[in-house]
């Protein structure tokens, strides 16, 4: 044996050992699975669950033609929408992300149905994806019920319309405008022969937004097709397509909804406590183009009000530059004055007041309803 023939051996040896090692680290990475697959639906009615929180739902009800969408890890494409019906009657499918339950599927972990009047906030995100070659419209809904149903249809639905592409409208017909969570929309209010529908359209498409469920939830209280005792079933984010719609995304989502503040127990969504009975008095200072407000919330109830909310709509024109012990957003429109930590309980027979300052255009005039914790006030 040569003096140089081990070092040469010992050589390819650990090479043919390094390669071995590599190879086995190769077969192992990939082996090892996706940290998420996307899931395609081509059910009518199959859904699956995503970020452990959300279900994502097929819903092809209109049609027969096929309809399969791909589930991803923050929402939903449409792959495939067959097929079309008249734009003059209802769309063939909603596919759709969603917090809540729907026909008993709910979405886990969920703590809806929730009381309206327990609810002191429902913070929201959507973005989506939109194509031209489709009539359809993007929609964020809204079911509200006077019973804390997780099954069938719910009394009232809520319909944000973020885009709108051919010639479809909402439920029923145009009532007006309103300004709610800072943006302004034309009002539709109808009944599609199983429940009471109240939409919001967007004058123009909307890409993306964070906003809180609550500011629509008190429009649809202030007219009438809701009460502060009712639930909170569910919310869902996506599209109503007509023809075609493949290509259409929930590019994200994010719902959730904190419970407490009502005035029945904050662990327990299904008690109701004792009514909230509430007075307002609203006095302002009012110069041209500015003014100020002094709101005083009276207790007329049996029981303490503990993190009080405070509804109400500012006219047309008004805009709130600063607040004083409450935070009041947003600063136009539909707004709510929120309690602080000092005065957050509005003990029975007492009261609580807060101020602010705002600006105004046109002729001023004074909100004429107030809702405490979901609950109508009279005015002093």
């Amino acid at each position: 044996m040569g003096p140089s023939t081990l070092p040469v051996r010992s050589a390819r040896g650990l090479l043919a050992a390094l390669l071995t090692a590599l190879a086995a680290v190769a077969a192992l990475v990939t082996a090892t699975p996706a940290a998420h697959a996307d899931t395609e639906i081509c059910d009518a009615f199959g859904s699956t669950t995503i970020q452990g929180r959300y279900v994502v739902q097929n819903n092809r009800w209109g049609t027969s033609a096929t309809q399969c969408i791909t589930a991803t890890s923050t929402g939903l494409r449409i792959t495939q929408a067959d097929g079309s019906v008249p734009t003059n009657g209802a769309p063939k499918s909603y596919p759709s992300v969603y917090n809540g339950c729907h026909y008993t599927n709910c979405s886990p972990g969920t703590n809806l149905p929730a009381r309206l009047s327990t609810i002191s906030a429902a913070p929201t995100s959507i973005s989506y994806g939109y194509v031209a070659d489709a009539v359809y419209d993007a929609a964020y809904d809204i079911w509200l019920d006077p019973t804390p149903r997780t099954d069938g249809v719910n009394r009232t639905e809520i319909m944000v319309w973020f885009n709108k592409v051919g010639s479809i409208q909402p439920v029923g017909s145009a009532v007006g405008t309103a300004t709610v969570a800072g943006r302004s929309w034309q009002v539709w209010s109808g009944n599609n022969g199983s429940n009471d529908v109240l939409s919001f359209v967007a004058p123009s498409a909307i890409g993306s937004w964070s906003f809180d469920v609550m500011d629509f939830v008190r429009q649809a209280i202030s007219r009438g097709l809701a009460d502060s005792s009712w639930y909170l079933t569910s919310v869902q984010a996506g599209f109503e397509p007509w023809s075609n719609g493949a290509g259409l995304a929930v590019n994200s989502f994010s719902s959730s909804v904190t419970v407490g503040g009502g005035s029945g127990d904050p662990g327990d969504p299904g008690d109701p406590g004792t009514p909230v009975s509430c007075k307002v008095t609203y006095k302002t200072n009012v110069w041209q183009g500015g003014y100020t407000a002094d709101v005083t919330v009276t207790n007329t109830g049996t029981a303490p009000v503990d993190d009080w909310r405070l509804g109400f709509t500012l006219p047309s024109g008004q805009k709130i530059t600063n607040s004083w012990n409450a935070t009041v957003s947003p600063s136009s429109g539909a707004v709510t004055a929120t309690s602080l930590g000092f005065n957050a309980r509005i003990a029975a027979g007492g009261s609580q007041s807060f101020g602010f300052q705002g600006t105004y255009t046109g002729t001023f005039a004074q909100p004429d309803r107030f809702t405490l914790n979901g609950t109508a006030c009279t005015t002093a």
